[in-house]
């Protein structure tokens, strides 16, 4: 048979603070009537006031002609028995005395000991509050650190883990890490699925090309034949180039385990010199300054930064523009690459959209465009994981300038680096 609980299961946080501070209130109550007891006690005990009376005294002689009904009798501070008017006038004066004790004691020192009181209790009241709502800190703390974290799905894998009561901040904290573990699954799921994607895809993309490229250099192949071949390998390549892209993007969004130093100027050296040919068919003038920038972090991934960086400003650029790349460490440390490049006008408000992948400016958003429209969100996706960021802004006359900030590289650096 079950017995139905005559008392809840839990006791709630608001139940918990009422009580809390409810008690507190009773026993700064009790204290402060208690110490305005004693004052006042005391005040009474300090009085002159012996003896008062409207018969004679035993065993005290009267004056002469003095009788012995009807009179108020009283007994001074001096032992003296005082009669008539002046035993009036002393208790007037003892009444005053009374008074003023009372007004004393219940105003100025009973105001110090409110005072007082108060202030314990409000002390007492502030770290009670600060050890109930210590929770919901945790709980915010880990949240911001979620939401400051440099990519989406980065920090996911905190989880708050609360112990204590089981009130509604314990349901809360069990609710967040509920919450914050499926977000974590779907973005590590979404990661997975794109890497398996496009694994998948290159094996039929890898045939396609060995099929297009065995049927071009048939020896019976015709021109239209070979013409079409072209075009087909050029799509190919360009898919190629997206998912190799894709594979790149969701690589990077994990965060770098392993950091080595890398000194920038290095990195845009070997880009400038692999996109050369490039830039040279296109018409465009790249510059190069490359002054020492050291960092840390994967060699393979920060070249591919910068790479996609100059690429963009070679493609995205008209005949005889320049591209300019330089490195540099900033006053406060951290290593800096800018790449500035003339081209077509970017309005200002279209550029939070070009770090989003597969998103282009203009006529760029056509199928046939070069790239795959993933170099800025590939750029930005290297250097969130590497504790840096990314910012563009428009240059007056056309073109983008991109500057890329990196931590600096640590002072333990491995032996043998220069």
């Amino acid at each position: 048979m079950n017995v139905p609980r005559l008392l809840p299961h839990r006791i709630t946080l608001r139940a918990r603070l009422t009580l809390l501070y409810g008690g507190l209130f009773i026993v700064a109550g009790l204290v402060l009537l208690g110490t305005t007891y004693a004052l006042f006690n005391q005040q009474l005990t300090r009085s002159g006031l012996k003896l008062i009376t409207r018969e004679a005294p035993v065993g005290i002689s009267l004056p002469a002609g003095t009788p012995p009904r009807d009179q108020t009798y009283a007994l001074g501070d001096d032992g003296n028995m005082l009669t008539g008017a002046d035993a009036e006038s002393w208790m007037r004066k003892q009444q005053d005395t009374l008074h003023e004790a009372a007004t004393t004691s219940l105003l100025t020192l009973g105001g110090i000991v409110f005072v007082i009181v108060g202030g314990a209790a409000t002390g007492f009241g502030w770290l009670v509050a600060g050890r109930v709502l210590a929770p919901l800190h945790r709980v915010t703390d880990t949240a911001r650190r979620i939401a400051a974290a440099p990519a989406a799905g980065r920090g996911l894998h905190e989880r708050i883990a609360l112990r204590g009561p089981d009130d509604e901040v314990k349901d809360l904290a069990d609710t967040f890490d509920i919450m914050v573990e499926r977000l974590d699954g779907s973005f590590d799921g979404q990661r997975r699925f794109v890497a398996n994607a496009s694994h998948e895809l290159r094996t039929p993309l890898t045939v396609g090309r060995a099929l297009v490229e065995l049927a071009m250099h048939r020896r019976s192949a015709s021109e239209d034949v070979k013409q079409l071949g072209e075009s087909l390998l050029e799509i190919n390549s360009r898919h190629e180039r997206l998912i190799a892209g894709l594979l790149l993007l969701a690589g990077s969004e994990n965060e770098i385990t392993e950091r080595l130093p890398v000194d920038l100027a290095d990195v845009v050296g070997h880009v400038v010199a692999q996109t050369a040919p490039e830039a040279e068919r296109a018409g465009v003038t790249v510059h190069e300054r490359a002054g020492e920038a050291l960092t840390s972090g994967d060699a393979l991934l920060l070249e591919r930064l910068v790479h996609n960086l100059v690429e963009n400003g070679v493609r995205h650029n008209t005949g005889g523009g320049w591209v300019r790349v330089a490195s540099r460490t900033r006053d406060d440390g951290r290593a800096e690459v800018e790449v500035g490049n003339t081209g077509p006008v970017v309005p200002p408000y279209e550029i939070p959209a070009l770090f989003e992948p597969f998103r282009r400016l203009g006529a760029d958003r056509l199928v046939t465009a070069k790239g795959a429209g993933l170099g800025l969100s590939i750029a930005r996706s290297v250097a969130q994981a590497h504790g840096g960021e990314v910012t563009a802004r428009p240059r007056d006359g056309g073109g983008l300038t991109v500057t890329v900030t990196l931590p600096a590289c640590p002072d333990e650096a491995p032996a043998g680096w220069a």
